[in-house]
């Protein structure tokens, strides 16, 4: 089952049938309960089971986390101290009395009381403000966070409720005052801020909790999905014994003009090494033959190349515009007319070409390229990733994979958000590999989205191989080096239960593909 991802609105609508069934309760109990698993497991260690720990209880359902957290932290014998600001939620009064019913004390929340306390703490748990919250905060709470973060870059462990305090959910950016988490524990699903951009380093580690709840209530509501991986290694194409290269993809690559001749030279390498049978390379410039394998045909005008080759045999796929200078528009248009599986990429990304594509178009730009399709900053595309892709799908049709740490996928089935990566996938060359990759993938006969999916989560995955290699310095050819072997992990994953779908999200994530 895929991980899923809930806007604060779709939340909202999962707690309110909770209520209606009688279940919301039970729901805060199973939350607090798990926020306290996670505290002893993740986090006490030298401090030793009586660790001191200090709950900040907002007045919302987040405090009421915070309280029940409290108590079965009471219960296991640490010391639970719970600064509370008045609590508003009717949950969240009634886990206050259950609290105190059990002999816990609770403190007016203040910077003073905080920083008193903080002397003595262990860890600090912030259960202040949800994923309902709208910056910006308050400048009276703003020195209680404040207090928090100076706590943390002393060296403090904190722990977030749903969502590090202050941040939106539904933003990559971090507003002013935002909780800075080492580790956050969020309930039934991830929330956007918790995978994109600086927020998502800002949670810290991000712990799921599933909580009780029918699956088909958060999918009902999910606004985005994230793949496990043996779902994706499911998706991968199965070669039988009797293959032979005219049946195992014949790709075209349409690329490259003096000075940027590698971009589609790295793209057919991504092609081959995801076993695309035929690759041939079609540029007007001479393109460095890397690889033996790649067969490279000089052309000698984009005029003269597209009347022979619409007029001859098509290719199972083709990947356009890496490197493709300033005739990549209309080259992309003409391919684009012949309606078989296109990537679309690079130069070729272009606004002109919306209503000019298909259902077999997979349109990769990365958020400056994105920002151009859009007509808009690219810092509007960084803030919500979810709402760029889907927006440029709703405009270009296809598939769209808008790359970036992690990449998002927006079909006709709606948004999904890959896993993994390594942030030193942020450098020349990527995003051309990938390129080859999602064409070999449509060229071996997989429809476009399970090609995009598919194809995305393959490089990323080879981006972690070489990472675990070569760190930081990684460059598109490590990384293609490793596609085989990343296929590999993903077919093995099938087959050994869920490896994919750990409950653990890092807060590292790749870079943007180039």
């Amino acid at each position: 089952m895929p991980e899923w991802v809930l806007a604060p609105d779709g939340a909202r609508r999962v707690d309110a049938r909770l209520e209606r069934a009688g279940l919301l309760d039970l729901a805060m109990e199973e939350a607090g309960r798990a926020v306290a698993d996670h505290v002893g497991a993740a986090h006490i260690g030298a401090a030793g089971p009586d660790a001191a720990v200090v709950l900040l209880a907002g007045g919302g359902a987040n405090g009421g986390d915070a309280f029940v957290t409290a108590r079965h932290l009471r219960v296991r014998g640490m010391r639970a101290t719970v600064l509370a600001l008045p609590s508003t939620h009717p949950l969240t009064r009634l886990n206050r009395r259950r609290w105190r019913a059990v002999g816990g004390t609770v403190s007016v929340l203040t910077a003073a009381t905080l920083r008193r306390a903080l002397a003595h703490a262990d860890m600090v748990v912030d259960g202040l403000l949800g994923t309902g919250f709208t910056p910006p905060v308050r400048p009276a709470l703003l020195t209680v966070l404040s207090a928090v973060n100076d706590w943390h870059a002393a060296g403090g462990t904190v722990v977030a409720i749903d969502l590090p305090s202050g941040l939106d959910a539904m933003s990559a950016q971090v507003p002013d005052g935002a909780v800075r988490a080492s580790s956050t524990v969020t309930f039934m699903a991830l929330k956007p801020a918790l995978l994109f951009g600086p927020a998502a380093a800002q949670a810290g580690r991000v712990h799921i909790a599933p909580l009780s709840v029918l699956p088909d209530w958060v999918k009902q509501e999910a606004l985005a999905t994230r793949p496990t991986d043996p779902e994706v290694g499911a998706l991968l194409p199965t070669r039988h014994a009797d293959a032979h290269k005219g049946t195992a993809g014949r790709v075209w690559i349409v690329g490259g003009h003096p000075g940027t001749t590698g971009a589609p030279a790295l793209a057919g390498v991504g092609a081959l090494r995801t076993g695309a049978g035929l690759v041939t390379l079609h540029s007007t410039a001479d393109v460095p033959l890397i690889t033996a394998e790649l067969m490279v045909v000089r052309q000698p005008s984009w005029k003269a190349a597209l009347a022979r080759l619409l007029d001859g045999s098509r290719p199972d796929a083709v990947a356009v515009g890496m490197g493709l200078g300033p005739e990549a528009a209309a080259v992309a248009r003409a391919l684009l007319g012949l309606k078989i599986p296109t990537v679309v990429d690079a130069d070729a990304l272009q606004p002109e070409l919306a209503g000019h594509g298909h259902a077999q178009v997979i349109w990769t730009p990365h958020p400056g390229e994105a920002a151009r399709l859009l007509g808009v900053e690219t810092s509007e595309v960084t803030r919500n990733p979810l709402d760029a892709a889907r927006t440029l799908h709703a405009r270009f049709g296809g598939v769209v994979v808008l790359k970036g740490g992690p990449s998002v996928i927006a079909h006709a089935g709606g948004l999904s958000v890959a896993r993994g990566g390594h942030p030193g996938m942020a450098t020349a060359g990527m995003g051309d590999t990938l390129s080859g990759v999602l064409a070999a993938l449509l060229g071996q006969g997989l429809d476009s989205p399970a090609a995009a999916i598919a194809g995305v989560r393959l490089h990323a995955r080879a981006g972690e191989r070489a990472g675990a290699q070569h760190g930081y310095g990684l460059i598109a050819s490590d990384v293609a080096l490793e596609l085989g072997g990343a296929w590999d992990d993903l077919r093995r994953s099938t087959q050994a239960g869920q490896p994919g779908s750990r409950k653990v999200v890092g807060s590292q994530h790749a870079g943007p593909a180039e």
